[in-house]
């Protein structure tokens, strides 16, 4: 392994990770930075979490996560053995050998890439830097950053990327919720500015990661990045257009994906839904397209994916009110209640969450929305009047039957679905939760023909 490292300062720093003497940095402690953290922990490392918001540093150092997919008791073990604890800022901190930048890269309402969180964090880093130290960043962005941006700041301390300091870009792969693929066992994809700078980056991950998959350059590794959630965008953008054509025509939408699902080969299946939710599939696909339009590139798939995700909510809220409509009901002064406010199942994360966005149109046109959710105890959304707080209410067979209508919009495990059927006067169903067939259940992207009040309560 010596031998693939060339200048002094690099075989320096390998010894320093071969032998677990580096002392390793983690700027932001969220989804992506604090189960990376406790990974290099397990691996016989000192980690230094950086993150700015105290309160979770303090967590972290009491022994605890806000972090679903990390425990507590793996936060205090390794804060028992003084391998992991948290600041606030890096003022004041040990000397570093590396660091690892992971923190967020939204968008602006505008749909550019806000890329202050990682100049921050970059900066804050440059007063640190030293010969010989390694850096990466984890924060998905535009193929250019690392090189573009973030070497641009630490040469501003004189020192020179790939001779002085290494520089690498290696993009997270986390799936929050995800038992199955940790950060132990999903791939780790590293582009180093130099033979050098991979060769480093790829030894720190091999440490505490099962395989590391080396590119040619940071660029690329940015780019494996949008490649990946592109894919997911626009797949289930195409899924999505599928679910309002089957509306149109009369044809369940689940059935098809189902049936199309048993080719061995050549499909993929895909889900619709309310819209994208998360921290990367609703944002990664815009850094893309925003980047290429500076080569005089339109990115059309990207572009027409996104307006179909967006236009998802409207629908949803659409297929309400034709519900009730059917009941003889205005959506105006109805009781509806949604039941999953996250992004996903299995998880409290509402970053970007459709859910919100049919919320927000539910109050607008004037409903009257509550809500369930196990994993989100609490809400805000800001509507024109101002911010509006709601809490989950605990989903009880009196709120079911009350409601004028229950939409799904989150498929969390530990809803009861059979005694949603049983006791809700209205369903609509965007995930295909629902199994059972029953006139008074609605499902997104499927025919509902004559249903009934009347022809519910015979069924039941």
């Amino acid at each position: 392994m010596n031998e693939t490292v060339r200048s002094p300062h690099g075989r320096t720093l390998l010894h320093r990770i071969t032998t677990r003497a580096a002392r390793v940095g983690v700027v932001g402690l969220g989804y992506a930075g604090l189960p990376l953290a406790v990974a290099f922990g397990r691996a016989g490392f000192t980690v230094l979490g950086v993150d700015t918001d105290p309160v979770k540093c303090r967590t972290i150092n009491g022994g605890g996560s806000d972090i679903p997919d990390v425990s507590d008791r793996e936060v205090a073990g390794l804060v028992a053995v003084g391998r992991l604890s948290a600041v606030a800022a890096l003022e004041g901190s040990e000397p570093l050998d590396t660091v690892n930048i992971c923190v967020p890269t939204p968008l602006r309402k505008s749909r550019d890439p806000d890329l202050s969180h990682v100049i921050a964090a970059t900066r804050a880093v440059k007063e640190h830097l030293r010969p010989g130290m390694l850096v990466i960043l984890e924060s998905t962005t535009y193929p250019g950053t690392t090189e573009e941006v973030v070497r641009a700041i630490l040469e501003e301390t004189g020192l020179l990327a790939g001779e002085d300091f290494f520089l690498a870009f290696s993009p997270e792969r986390v799936d929050p919720g995800n038992t199955t693929w940790t950060t132990q066992n999903v791939p780790k994809v590293v582009g180093g500015l130099t033979a050098d700078c991979s060769a480093l980056a790829s030894a720190l991950y091999r440490s505490c990661i099962d395989q590391v998959v080396a590119v040619s350059s940071p660029r690329t590794a940015e780019m494996v990045k949008l490649l990946e959630n592109t894919f997911r965008a626009v797949n289930i953008g195409m899924v999505n257009e599928m679910a309002l054509m089957c509306d149109r025509i009369g044809v369940d939408v689940w059935e098809v994906i189902d049936a199309a699902a048993t080719k061995p080969f050549g499909f993929m299946p895909f889900y619709p839904g309310p819209g994208l939710g998360g921290h990367c599939i609703p944002v990664d696909p815009y850094y893309l397209s925003w980047k290429v339009r500076e080569v005089g590139f339109e990115a059309r798939f990207i572009d027409l994916a996104g307006q179909t995700n967006a236009a998802m909510p409207h629908h949803v809220v659409d297929k309400i009110a034709d519900a009730l409509n059917q009941d003889g009901k205005a959506l105006r002064g109805s009781r509806v209640l949604l039941m999953g406010i996250a992004y996903k199942p299995e998880v409290g994360d509402v970053r970007e969450s459709p859910a919100l966005d049919v919320l927000t149109l539910l109050l607008k046109k004037g409903a009257f929305v509550s809500y369930h959710d196990p994993f989100v105890p609490s809400i805000t959304v800001q509507l024109p009047s101002g911010g509006a707080t709601l809490t989950s209410e605990p989903c009880t067979r009196e709120l079911l039957a009350t409601a004028d209508c229950v939409v799904v919009l989150t498929d969390h495990s530990a809803f009861d679905y059979t005694e949603l059927v049983a006791a809700a006067k209205l369903i609509v169903d965007t995930r295909n939760a629902v199994r059972t067939a029953a006139p008074h259940v609605v499902k997104l992207g499927a025919p509902n023909a004559g249903r009934t009040t009347a022809s519910r309560d015979a069924v039941l």
